[in-house]
């Protein structure tokens, strides 16, 4: 009898080390509030992390500002832009730099974070609206433009030095762009379609071999991020959701937030794993935690 009992010990033993060791493990995919309700507007959107892990947000208490929020979740004014411009899609560059999608005056606006001085990096009347952008490693942008009354929409390409280049028209209503880790490919969805592409990408900021990655049969589309994995998030506007795809276009996971319209989503926290969610019908950020760090996060330790 004493020898089946020593025998059977280190079992137990194990099972019970086994079972705290996946109690103590973090949930992810698991939504929850990181902002008070209702500080920003309708029209919240961007959003980015700077190396410090604050947030910048447009729109926080009224249209045309932009709201700094520190790593414990607390709003403030951070700028007001000039006057008539509203900012959308917001990326920040290697030197810390931020870029603003100015969709009113037809701008990517940038912004000193430590001056606070504004200045206008791109101008195109031939825009529609700037709406979203996407940043390579090399401080190339590129921007989405919807014309959501037409139900079409552009793609740009805006250079380190602001010149413009259309890269492709006759779109429908271009909205979230990204680009992947490797930067070898560029992500565009569609809101009204339903669509997301990728195009090859050239070391020049060539797109080429565009080719359909998916297709959602419902609600729409908005802002989209890498992790550096190399898989897209996706926030889907209306159904309150965001949708994980592999490289492939495969749906890995589909997270649920509390709140129906997701506009955007960022990576950041100290090891690059939370997400930070923008909700429009809250006027607030969301957040959970991913398995993965962003590709800007992760582009950014390498400096």
């Amino acid at each position: 009898m004493k020898l089946r009992y020593i025998l059977l010990l280190p079992t137990l033993v194990l099972c019970s080390c086994t079972a705290t060791q996946e109690s103590q493990k973090e949930p992810v995919y698991l939504a929850s509030d990181f902002t008070a309700e209702g500080e920003f507007t309708s029209g919240i959107e961007g959003p980015a992390t700077d190396a410090d892990g604050n947030l910048y947000v447009v729109n926080f208490a009224e249209q045309g500002t932009i709201g700094k929020v520190t790593p414990d979740g607390k709003a403030s004014l951070f700028v007001r832009l000039p006057e008539k411009s509203v900012g959308n899609g917001i990326r920040i560059d290697q030197a810390g730099q931020l870029y603003v999608a100015d969709y009113m005056q037809h701008n990517v606006l940038k912004i000193n974070p430590l001056t606070k001085e504004i200045t206008v990096h791109a101008h195109n009347t031939s825009m529609n609206q700037p709406n979203d952008i996407a940043i390579t490693s090399g401080g190339v942008l590129f921007a989405s433009d919807p014309n959501w009354r037409e139900s079409t929409g552009n793609l740009w390409r805006i250079d380190t030095d602001g010149r413009v280049t259309l890269l492709e028209d006759s779109m429908n209503t271009t909205n979230g762009v990204e680009v992947s880790p490797d930067e070898k490919r560029l992500y565009v969805n569609e809101s009204i379609s339903r669509k997301v592409w990728v195009y090859d990408l050239s070391p020049e900021g060539n797109i080429s071999n565009k080719r359909l990655l998916t297709e959602f049969p419902d609600f729409g589309l908005d802002g989209m991020r890498c992790d550096a994995e190399g898989n897209l998030y996706i926030t889907r506007h209306g159904k309150g959701t965001v949708a994980i795809l592999s490289p492939s276009g495969k749906l890995l996971h589909e997270v649920i937030l509390k709140g129906k319209k997701p506009s955007n989503i960022t990576f950041g926290g100290p090891d690059g794993k939370t997400c930070y969610i923008t909700l429009q019908d809250r006027g607030c950020l969301e957040t959970f935690r991913s398995e993965y760090p962003g590709r800007s996060w992760a582009m950014r330790q390498k400096n």
